[in-house]
């Protein structure tokens, strides 16, 4: 097995003078200059004291360099520790007390609010999203390492914390195995090559934009045109001269409301993938209807990298995210008893492969709790796998509502709500009800003009069964989402919790 970093090298060997990343209104970087990069920063980490094993924590705005760093830590047998941007003073004391690394790397522009954290077993640089700062500067003085400590496929890569929205937030520990797996296998699925030019548009602190794009981009040789922020009028304007957009279905929603987007503007594009969060199947369609080309939804996690995907060559299914990718193994089980569930039903998502990480940082007990004996470990997703063979996503276990002692699948009641005229989209939640034990209770975003909740309970009445049906609908401006698009209901509890307190049926 090749570590990613060792495929980039051999990648950038070939390479040389080839564009790696395109920035628009700034000088192309090849992959020469790349690699030359690399080997600066490895040099700085080592002179800084950075050894195999050592975290380097990294909370910058989006860069090349900030890539570097990621693949200059993968050199020296470090373990790459990517951070929010957005994240406060309080949750970075928490990654770092937790972690323990060696570096910690932030804006120059945050440098004096971080200053009290360096000490003898803390060095803190700087890293600007213009690609400055004292890092630079060091490997700027530094001398280029070459060699790179040799990492096997269970050696320690990254750390990515999940968003903690149900507790502390948890470190998943990623391979070398881990992402060079899943790189691999999604390269051949989606025939992603060295001629492929990737509007590359996602934040690099999270699995999507980092272990999956730029991964993929640095193993095959593909040139990044490589963006800070989405902007839907200039992905469109880049269209023309790339091949392939990997996006959250925020992305897709955006462009859509723009004019421009047909089949013209996208006729040089080959692939459209979303992932991160589910695509309305309003959305998958009308991009069909617009364009004649059919967007590729993926699933996957922070524990497990890329599990399943829409066929390249074959059917793009709404509402599907598709079949198992190569080497790994999705089983639906009983959420209670563990056993596997037949064809068609829906259970607990579990998964079997080298995508799959290690475990926990620090939480034993957890990682435990996560696996099975055999070695599956529990997604904590929902789904089922119908006659056609392509998984279904449900929702998350702790999103499953429990009515009066009736399982509600939220997915199926957010569809049908969906569905209705003058909606744009919903999210349905339990809330506490002293007679029912959680009420059914759908938050629903209307479509340019008033909706009237009343009449989208009338409208579920002769659509689902009583027991599935919303007892209150909210009407509200927008549902509260996260970085990736991904809509954050553990808020939406939190902000109606008292709904039904003085309910009486």
């Amino acid at each position: 097995m090749q570590t990613i970093h060792e495929h980039f090298i051999q990648t950038a060997e070939v390479m040389q003078g080839k564009t790696l990343f395109e920035r628009p209104g700034q000088p192309d970087i090849s992959f020469a200059q790349m690699r030359g990069s690399v080997e600066a920063l490895a040099g700085a980490l080592t002179a800084l004291g950075v050894a195999p094993g050592d975290r380097v924590a990294v909370q910058v705005e989006k860069s090349p360099e900030a890539i570097a760093l990621y693949l200059a830590t993968l050199q020296v047998g470090g373990i790459f520790l990517p951070l929010n941007p957005a994240y406060t003073g309080a949750e970075i004391d928490y990654f770092i007390g937790d972690a323990a690394p060696r570096l910690f790397v932030c804006d120059p522009g945050q440098q004096s609010a971080h200053a009290h954290r360096a000490g003898p077993s803390l060095a803190l640089e700087t890293l600007g999203a213009d690609g400055q700062g004292s890092l630079m500067d060091r490997a700027a003085g530094a001398v280029p390492r070459e060699d790179a400590h040799p990492c096997g496929p269970d050696d320690r890569a990254a750390i990515l914390y999940t968003s903690g929205t149900t507790g502390r937030s948890k470190g998943a520990v990623l391979t070398h195995g881990n992402l060079t797996s899943n790189t691999e296998a999604l390269l051949d699925c989606w025939q992603f090559t060295a001629n492929d030019r990737l509007i590359h548009a996602l934040p690099i602190f999270h699995t999507h934009g980092l272990f999956v794009a730029a991964n993929m981009a640095l193993v095959a040789g593909a040139t990044m045109i490589f963006l800070t922020k989405f902007d839907a009028d200039q992905a469109i304007d880049l269209m023309e001269r790339a091949t392939v957009l990997m996006g959250v279905p925020t992305f897709y929603t955006r462009l859509l409301k723009s004019p421009r987007l047909d089949g013209q503007t996208t006729a040089g594009m080959r692939l459209f993938v979303s992932g991160s969060a589910p695509l309305l199947a309003e959305d998958h369609r009308a991009f069909s209807d617009r364009t004649g080309q059919m967007i590729l939804e993926r699933y996957g996690m922070t524990e497990t990298c890329m599990i399943a995907s829409n066929p390249y060559e074959g059917a793009r299914i709404a509402g599907a995210v598709g079949m198992a990718l190569p080497g790994i193994a999705i089983r639906i089980t009983d959420r209670e008893s563990g056993a596997s569930l037949p064809e068609g039903e829906i259970g607990l998502i579990e998964v079997k492969g080298p995508n799959v990480f290690e475990g926990y940082w620090n939480m034993p007990e957890k990682t435990a709790s996560e696996f099975r004996e055999d070695g599956y470990f529990i997604t904590g997703d929902l789904g089922t796998i119908a006659e056609d063979g392509y998984l279904r996503i449900v929702g998350r276990d702790k999103d499953l509502v429990i009515s009066g002692g009736y399982n509600v699948y939220p997915k199926e009641v957010e569809e049908a709500i969906d569905a209705l005229p003058g909606v744009l989209e919903s999210a349905v939640i339990g809330l506490p009800h002293a007679d029912l034990g959680e009420a059914v209770t759908a938050i629903v975003v209307p479509k340019g003009g008033p909706l009237e909740a009343e009449a989208i309970r009338a409208a579920l009445e002769g659509t689902l069964a009583r027991f599935k049906q919303p007892k209150r609908v909210i009407v509200a401006e927008a549902l509260p989402r996260n970085v990736m698009g991904k809509v954050q209901k553990a808020e939406l509890r939190k902000t109606h919790a008292g709904l039904y307190d003085h309910a009486t049926a």
